[in-house]
């Protein structure tokens, strides 16, 4: 199948999703509640009742695809073995391919589930989907080498390049400020980029029906945060210790990520703000009580 650009085409019917795990399944439910048809594909045992037909198959074993079900739409997100560059091109290039390879026929569109891991060092400067991707780790590397692959197809290709996600059930940094073991690089300006997951779920769902869509978007909240700044919030919310200075996260840039492209669609994000979607996470009584918002 050879390139070709997006154009203008109805809404889908009927939706894979390849790789349904957190987003993936969050997905499936919004397209359910729009009466679409949806089939998720996964290693493990099929499960059922929840209105999704469940489908068994591996990614990196084409023989494991056979008898897959023609769809309108695909979403592609799958997740590695292990955190190596190996793993992570079986699964995000070989098994793009293979699953391209074994559908009856071409999807309408193909969803990418990517990440700003294709972006580099830009010392804290606005970055979105114009920006020269330069990734400095081999995740980001071969992200980027998929997004590519995907476009080379005749099935509608886009990418969204999810920021970093939290929610329900990634609370991990509420551990690690009550713990100590957070550290913040203060007063160096160095950006965070959050996206909760219900709104990375909505933006794919928003992608799946956009008519005339761009072949890459920036899946991010709208409000780049320094990481001191909310870190220091957090900590305020949970009664922890401020985290103490330190070096900033390893391997991912300094960058604001911008969302306007998605917001120019008409995409709008349940949680603007991190402060205020990782703050809904929390019972009431598990917050202290110094909950006052840091500006900056």
């Amino acid at each position: 199948m050879s390139a070709q650009s997006n154009t203008e085409r109805p809404f889908p019917r009927s939706v894979l999703i390849a790789g349904a795990g957190d987003v993936g399944t969050r997905l499936a439910h919004r397209l359910l509640a729009k009466g679409r048809k949806v089939f998720a594909l996964r290693r493990g045992e099929a499960v059922g009742g929840d209105g999704i037909d469940w489908l068994r198959g591996d990614l990196t074993r084409p023989g494991s695809l056979s008898g897959l079900p023609a769809v309108d739409a695909v979403v592609f997100s799958p997740t590695p073995d292990a955190r190596n560059e190996a793993a992570y091109r079986a699964v995000f290039v070989d098994g793009l391919r293979h699953l391209l390879d074994a559908l009856p026929v071409p999807p309408q569109r193909t969803l990418f589930v990517s990440s700003s891991a294709v972006y580099g060092e830009h010392g804290g400067e606005w970055v979105d989907e114009d920006t020269v991707p330069d990734p400095p780790g081999f995740n980001g590397r071969v992200l980027l080498e998929a997004e590519r692959s995907l476009a080379a197809w005749q099935v509608g290709g886009v990418s969204l390049r999810l920021a970093g996600l939290y929610g329900p059930g990634r609370t991990q940094l509420f551990e690690r400020l009550r713990e100590g073991k957070a550290a913040v690089p203060r007063g160096r300006e160095v950006y965070a980029n959050r996206i909760h997951v219900d709104d990375a779920a909505a933006a794919l769902a928003f992608l799946l029906d956009l008519p005339a869509p761009e072949t890459v978007y920036v899946g991010v909240d709208d409000t780049p945060l320094l990481i001191d700044v909310l870190y220091d919030h957090l900590a305020g919310l949970i009664d922890a210790p401020r985290p103490p200075d330190g070096p900033g996260p390893a391997g991912v840039g300094n960058k604001r990520l911008s969302n306007a492209r998605l917001r120019e669609a008409g995409f709008r994000c349940a949680w603007p703000d991190s402060r205020e979607g990782y703050a809904a996470l929390l019972p009431p009584s598990h917050v202290g009580a110094r909950p006052a918002r840091d500006t900056f």
